[in-house]
């Protein structure tokens, strides 16, 4: 089974930044985009940031463009999410999937269920 484990995230002031790192057991992630997920209490998770299996194209919602960069180490299976310029509403748990891009919007893998413990981040205002 695969394990996928994100971590990185933290308190951070609004205008401050982080670096959220994913990692998966086995080379899973090695076939597929992968994308970076959040949801905040309350609310449905809502993909941020995908990147390509080749890790040359990256595809971002309209809320975080500009702020967040999404890259791959497809050597050592990492996925990373560089973001800048933090807002509050940015606070959420946050995970990463395999996943797709559908009309526009990034949706994880239907067959894919080991989703990580996720990594909390939170911005104060």
């Amino acid at each position: 089974q695969v394990q996928v484990v994100e971590s990185g995230g933290g308190l951070v002031q609004a205008g401050g930044s982080l670096r959220l790192s994913c990692t998966a057991s086995r080379s899973v992630f090695d076939a597929y985009a992968v994308a970076w997920f959040r949801q905040a209490p309350g609310q449905e998770r809502d993909g941020v940031a995908c990147v390509s299996w080749s890790g040359d194209t990256a595809w971002y919602a309209d809320s975080v463009k500009g702020r967040f960069t999404i890259s791959r180490d497809s050597a050592n299976n990492t996925v990373y999410l560089q973001m800048n310029s933090l807002k509050p509403e940015d606070t959420a748990m946050y995970y990463c999937a395999p996943a797709s891009v559908v009309a526009g919007l990034i949706v994880p893998l239907r067959e894919f269920t080991s989703w990580g413990q996720g990594t909390q981040v939170t911005v104060s205002s």
